[in-house]
């Protein structure tokens, strides 16, 4: 025998796999219908349909298009085809079958059987194509969906049960946001089972808790006509009700701080919170489309006294101790002032911090304390720290200070330091109660759930020390007694602090008006955009809201 002769019987035998009866041939690739099959269905399972299309015998100009819509109209996640069987080959056919599993939204797991004939063609084995390699019952013009139902909607809570989506409240029905179409970018953001025109929360906790307030459709997998017409049922899964969310806010409270708010005559808000728990209780702004509550970012002015107060007495000094309150003081070159350069001279640090003395604070900051220590101090207020409250919200910031100049400016809620009313509402909370607790709009655990928060708990608890406590007890009532908030009437009971803060520039700069305090498990702060000074703004607001609580 010939060399080639020889060579050639050996290919034949190595191209051979002798199984029980039959042959099963291993040839290049496409050579062997099985070997198609396989390839075909895992580039189906990995969504690569373009080599899909090189496998199959004549396909649609339209076929890509096919099994991408088909996915979509599944709302398909997962996806997993294998050979169920491969015939042996005759006439240049071979008869197969595979074995479809598909995960649709919410987990669900649709099974079925397809066929999947093969044809050889110039010595290739291919798919041979019709819809029935979709569906075996499709025909052409048909195609698969998912028809979905969505059950009723969940409703956000106030805390008393009643529904904060139709609250005579408009800033409480900005907290639980609206309800809308999804635009394509939402729907595909959220992914399956969402798609275009779905039902889906645009914004605040109805668009924070989107999942568990809308549940899960009832998914009816069918075979659709061009029109969108369902032919036949395939299969029918039950969705899932969405669950309530019942938030802190008390509707009391709650229309107390809007009534309030009314008077204002420049943009304002208002938070309120039960010091014991950290809850939220009330949340409004004026006018409404801003959540400045809790987005806004403001210098705290003179509000911040009561970190810098409390830093202070936690160094030694108590409310009896004589501080100076000159007009001015100067410290690294510049001067500081008080509020119409008023000069109380050496008082006890209860009346400087009842008069809002900017010298004084100024002075025994850079001198006392230093600035390592008061944002150590901050940081137990929850100043730098990220507020998981159930909705987005700003931190306070204490930044670093480049001297002793911006550290005095920053001692009493000047320069860099920058917060919002709900960060404010809890330092006040903090004074009432000897614990700085991380506001919360939700129970806890559901808030760390949040979106924004991705995963993070709520800070923990952060006790003051007595002597700490014991003095804020003695200094914030003062402001109200006989301070710069004496001439507001307050319900007894009231301690506060009033806070005039300067922004822009110029000799003169505007001033937002703060402010804060606490009556009984009542905590709140309240500010005025460019409202002027604290006392003449801010705190007739605080007032009127206490009278009606």
């Amino acid at each position: 025998m010939s060399r080639s002769r020889v060579l050639a019987a050996a290919a034949i035998v190595a191209a051979v796999v002798i199984v029980g009866a039959g042959a099963v041939w291993f040839l290049r690739d496409g050579a062997d219908p099985r070997d198609t099959a396989e390839r075909y269905l895992a580039a189906w399972s990995s969504g690569d349909v373009a080599t899909m299309k090189t496998l199959t015998d004549r396909p649609p100009a339209d076929f890509e298009t096919r099994f991408t819509r088909m996915r979509d109209d599944l709302g398909v996640t997962r996806q997993r085809y294998t050979v169920a069987s491969v015939g042996r080959p005759k006439d240049d056919r071979a008869g197969g079958s595979y074995s479809a599993e598909l995960t649709l939204a919410g987990d669900r797991t649709w099974k079925y059987t397809g066929s999947l004939p093969l044809a050889e063609k110039d010595g290739k084995w291919l798919v041979r194509w019709s819809p029935q390699v979709v569906y075996p019952e499709l025909k052409e013009g048909q195609r698969l969906r998912a028809g979905r139902t969505w059950p009723d909607r969940a409703a956000v809570l106030a805390a008393d049960g009643s529904d904060l989506s139709t609250s005579p409240s408009g800033s409480a029905q900005q907290l639980a946001g609206p309800v809308g179409p999804a635009s394509a970018e939402a729907a595909k953001k959220l992914g399956a089972p969402y798609q275009k025109g779905d039902p889906a929360g645009a914004d605040g906790l109805q668009k924070q808790y989107e999942r568990r307030l809308a549940g899960t459709p009832a998914l009816a997998v069918q075979i659709v006509d061009a029109d969108g017409n369902a032919v036949k049922t395939l299969q029918r899964f039950g969705g899932t009700e969405g669950k309530p969310l019942k938030t802190t806010i008390d509707p009391k409270v709650q229309a107390a701080a809007g009534n309030a708010l009314a008077a204002a005559k420049e943009p304002a808000s208002m938070v309120a919170l039960r010091p014991s728990t950290g809850e939220i209780l009330a949340v409004a702004n004026k006018p409404g489309g801003y959540n400045r509550a809790l987005m806004g970012r403001y210098p705290p002015g003179s509000t911040f006294k009561v970190v810098t107060a409390a830093a202070l007495v936690a160094g030694g000094m108590s409310p009896s101790t004589k501080v100076g309150c000159p007009a001015t003081t100067n410290v690294g070159g510049r001067s500081f002032h008080n509020y119409k350069h008023e000069d109380f001279g050496t008082i006890p640090l209860r009346e400087a911090f009842a008069h809002s003395c900017n010298t004084t604070f100024a002075r025994l900051a850079v001198d006392k304390l230093g600035e390592k220590r008061l944002a150590q101090v901050a940081a137990q207020f929850g100043f730098n720290a990220p507020v998981i409250a159930g909705l987005p919200a700003v931190r306070a910031a204490f930044p670093e200070n480049k001297d002793d100049t911006a550290f005095a400016s920053a001692s009493f809620g000047q320069g860099e330091v920058l917060t919002s009313p709900l960060n404010m509402a809890g330092v006040a909370a903090a004074a009432a109660d000897g614990t700085w607790r991380s506001p919360r709009l939700v129970d806890a655990a559901l808030a760390a759930q949040a979106a924004d928060a991705g995963g993070r708990k709520p800070e923990a608890p952060k006790k003051l020390e007595p002597a700490v406590r014991n003095a804020l007890h003695s200094l914030m009532p003062a402001v109200v007694s006989e301070g710069t908030a004496s001439g507001v009437a307050f319900p007894s009971g009231t301690a506060g602090k009033t806070g005039t803060a300067e922004f822009g520039q110029g000799d003169n700069p505007p001033t937002h008006a703060w402010f804060i305090g606490y009556r009984k498990d009542v905590a709140f702060a309240v500010i005025v955009e460019g409202g002027g000074t604290g006392a003449e703004a801010a705190a007739p607001i605080a007032a009127a809201f206490l009278k009606k609580v």
